[in-house]
């Protein structure tokens, strides 16, 4: 069943070739297609398409499927081009005349759009959920280790005093800025589009502030042709946000491969979080942040995945639309369960508390020395100088009992500032 069918069935090859995938990503939005029908039958109701008679027994069938997508038990067979078709399908089956009419005053475009925009939702509140977890616990290592410090580098090379507590902090503190792109995808997706139809209105008189409140959009998107034109352009932000993030992982995950090889050991996992070689007894490989890296490294060509295929489409609808939802659908899975995968483990994290004692590491401390030589009054060019010869004689002394107090360094990390700029994004 096709709801544009009008006697004639398209060829087989011609079904198989436009419909794609969109059964098995449809089951997924199922139920806010079901969330957004019955929205719309009683505003019908509302405005006199529907009696109250007739929008009880929609709102009953439809709270039926509600709880078989619940259970798992709705399915969308090969007959069915999509979830909308077997949602008519079902309500027209029961109900007869009464379900054929839950289509008026709409199209499957406002319908793939309000369904969409309902999921984005859900999951963007998920991962932000999600992020959080991950940043508590982030900010609960950076305490525990706050006074543990680790060589800084730069270009790879050993450069300055660092500490745990302070590379804990920074990726807390760079999950703030990736929820903020999070938060403006959710402000784009939270405009209700249904009631746009095609792209052109309707001329029945419906009542799109009823919709937008029963579906607890914080507005609408008033402009009809506007409303269409936000497919793509609202998972392209989403794809924003999700880059964003994927970043942070990737990064976080490189740094957790790097420091975790017995060249720096400085952190390391229990037998049960790592996996082994098939010949090589001694192996304890990373395999989980490896993975966190490759995916999310893969996340960040998002955006410009939907950048291309939405490019030079004109205003109005295109059958390429229906490619995003393969794309951003598989896209939101793959963030989660690399947050997922990421607080699991990190949360056994094991670190050397001693690793800042190896000779290897004495020069990461030669500003520290100069500053205190400049403090003392030495001009800051000769005391460089002078710390430098040091160096290259093998003369050098380092300063190890460093003080940094100015906000965001190592002796002031500035963790509950952090949190509450946590806080404020969500």
């Amino acid at each position: 069943m096709k709801l544009w069918e009008k006697g004639v069935s398209p060829h087989q090859k011609i079904d198989q070739f436009t419909v794609g995938n969109d059964r098995e990503l449809d089951l997924i939005l199922a139920k806010y297609d079901v969330q957004a029908s019955k929205a719309h039958a009683t505003m019908l109701g509302k405005i006199g398409i529907l009696t109250e008679e007739e929008v009880e027994k929609i709102v009953d069938c439809l709270n039926d499927m509600t709880e078989c997508i619940s259970n798992e038990l709705f399915t969308i067979e090969d007959d069915f081009e999509d979830v909308h078709s077997k949602i008519e399908f079902l309500l027209t089956s029961r109900l007869g005349t009464i379900g054929k009419k839950i289509h008026t005053a709409r199209s499957r475009n406002d319908q793939v759009l309000v369904a969409m925009q309902l999921y984005l939702k859900d999951e963007l509140a998920e991962i932000k959920g999600q992020t959080k977890m991950l940043f508590d616990l982030l900010l609960d290592l950076a305490k525990t280790y706050q006074n543990v410090l680790m060589p800084g580098y730069t270009h790879l090379q050993i450069a300055m005093p660092s500490s745990f507590g302070l590379w804990f902090s920074a990726y807390a503190e760079s999950l703030v800025d990736d929820l903020y792109f999070i938060d403006a995808a959710y402000k784009v997706a939270d405009q209700n589009p249904l009631g746009s139809a095609a792209g052109y209105g309707s001329s029945f008189p419906i009542n799109r502030v009823y919709t937008t409140e029963a579906l607890q959009f914080k507005t609408l998107k008033y402009n009809v042709v506007a409303a269409q034109m936000s497919r793509g352009k609202v998972e392209k932000s989403v794809g924003f946000g999700i880059s964003s993030l994927a970043a942070t992982l990737a990064k976080f995950s490189m740094d957790v491969c790097l420091y975790a090889s017995q060249n720096f050991d400085f952190i390391g996992f229990p037998d049960e979080l790592t996996t082994g070689s098939s010949i090589m007894p001694h192996k304890k490989n990373p395999d989980v942040f490896e993975l966190i890296r490759g995916k999310c490294n893969k996340l960040q060509a998002l955006p410009n995945q939907l950048a291309m295929m939405t490019t030079n489409l004109p205003s109005g609808y295109h059958r390429d639309l229906q490619l995003v939802k393969e794309v951003i659908v598989p896209a939101i899975q793959e963030l989660k369960s690399c947050l997922e995968m990421a607080h699991f483990s990190l949360k056994d994290i094991k670190v050397n508390e001693r690793i800042i004692n190896n000779p290897m590491y004495d020069h990461i401390f030669s500003v520290d020395t100069l500053n205190e030589l400049v403090q003392n009054g030495t001009p800051f060019r000769e005391a460089y100088h002078q710390v430098a010869k040091q160096i290259a004689e093998g003369t050098f002394v380092p300063k190890k009992d460093i003080q940094h107090t100015h906000e965001g360094s190592i002796g002031n990390l500035c963790l509950d500032d952090i949190r509450e700029k946590m806080k404020a994004i969500l």
